[in-house]
């Protein structure tokens, strides 16, 4: 065998492997329960069920304050609480615009309630229980980008348009994968709650 054949078969074997660790892990990660109510294309509007959320508000760039915002619900949830108890981690991270400001989000595992969740010794995250909500959400693979989510949010607001739907507050990113998911395998969601028009 030639030596870049062999070199070839060793990047496609780290390239399976790869896939496969991702795989691995974004099936491990639980995800809020929710109600498909309609379906079109890649939009869907869903009914989710209460939660509860772990949230830190940060500034800055979009990019960074998601890193920042992660880093530290991480820490909460590998540890860094009352209770000294790692928790397992759950999709999506949800990032929201709020007067120039970021609210970057963690679903709590659905094992707990409020009174049994372990609080954050961190004074900058805030536990938040979420009542059940109705949204209409657009999902789309690759690099979630500014020029890809303002995209897809007007692709969005033009369905919710549409349907004779009103948008409640400002649209959620929402994200699934590790940052090493190839591109062509994430799944990225802009997601903006709705009502009826009356």
């Amino acid at each position: 065998m030639g030596f870049i054949l062999k070199i070839f078969i060793g990047i496609l074997l780290g390239i399976i492997l790869l896939v496969a660790i991702a795989g691995n892990i974004m099936s491990q990660a639980k995800e809020p329960d929710y109600t498909v109510i309609t379906s079109n294309g890649n939009i869907e509007v869903r009914e989710y069920v209460p939660i509860i959320i772990a949230e830190v508000i940060v500034s800055g760039e979009r990019k960074q304050a998601i890193r920042e915002g992660f880093t530290v619900l991480a820490d909460y949830i590998f540890g860094n609480n009352t209770e000294n108890t790692k928790m397992d981690m759950t999709v999506p991270v949800t990032q929201k615009q709020d007067m120039g400001d970021w609210k970057v989000r963690f679903v709590m595992p659905k094992t707990y309630d409020f009174a049994n969740l372990p609080k954050p010794n961190s004074k900058e995250i805030v536990l938040i229980q979420i009542p059940s909500s109705r949204f209409a959400v657009i999902r789309f693979s690759g690099l979630a980008t500014d020029a890809s989510i303002d995209q897809h949010t007007k692709k969005l607001q033009a369905y919710i348009f549409a349907e004779k739907l009103d948008a409640i507050g400002e649209p959620i990113l929402a994200f699934y994968n590790p940052p090493w998911t190839f591109p062509f395998l994430r799944r990225n969601e802009v997601m903006l709650e709705i009502r009826s028009r009356s």
